[in-house]
């Protein structure tokens, strides 16, 4: 254990904490649209939609890290057209991990907020309302921050899980040292070549991040 101490890599945990904050910042943005969407409004097929969002959180990383590639990978319309217009891809690319992640970590930000924006009072919303407050106004003022404690412990979830992505993102960008490599990729890494002391220093520190994850969401889900 000493000698993987020396040798110790950090650049898998500085891009593996670069990867989860940018996915977990895009999964809140779409998260909470779509959780106040599914709370407050109900239109047809609303249930199929929210299911269609949800599935990241059942189906096996490998399916989606397929669906990434068809979609934009180098073959893909998408794909072609970036590669053609910017010289720009995001197979083996940090970015594709950045994708992927955010995908798996979106169904725990939606869940948390769609329950916090149900649970609000609308009375203090109606409230609000009679002050001449715009609809924005009421939701920025009163509707957000009382879902937020709830919202804020979902985005916190979504953080840890976007840290132990690997089947996604090992399809899309590959396992580059030091360019794409995170946490858990060096992990696999380091048990295929044999290195066993360095492996078990990665899951002490993938285990201490995410303990201290799981500990702030269950603090600010006894907020709610």
């Amino acid at each position: 254990m000493s000698d993987a101490l020396r040798n110790f890599d950090g650049s898998p945990l500085i891009l593996s904490l670069q990867v989860a904050s940018v996915a977990t910042l895009l999964a809140l943005v779409a998260g909470v649209a779509l959780g106040w969407l599914f709370a407050r409004r109900r239109f047809p097929g609303s249930t199929v939609l929210e299911a269609a969002c949800m599935l990241p959180l059942v189906l096996p990383p490998t399916v989606i890290g397929y669906g990434i590639l068809v979609l934009a990978g180098r073959r893909s319309a998408l794909g072609g057209w970036l590669r053609e217009h910017f010289d720009y891809t995001i197979i083996f690319n940090w970015h594709g991990a950045v994708v992927a992640s955010a995908l798996v970590a979106l169904p725990l930000v939606l869940k948390s907020a769609s329950a916090a924006f149900a649970g609000v009072d609308r009375t203090l919303e109606a409230a609000a309302r009679t002050l001449r407050q715009s609809s924005w106004s009421v939701f920025v003022r009163v509707t957000l921050p009382l879902a937020w404690p709830g919202i804020l412990a979902g985005t916190l979830l979504a953080f840890a899980r976007a840290m132990g992505e690997f089947g996604a993102s090992l399809m899309v960008a590959g396992s580059i040292p030091h360019q794409t490599q995170t946490l858990s990729m060096a992990i696999y890494d380091a048990v295929q070549a044999g290195q066993d002391d360095t492996a078990l220093l990665l899951v002490l520190v993938t285990s201490a991040i995410s303990i201290a994850v799981l500990v702030a969401s269950s603090r600010f889900l006894s907020l709610r």
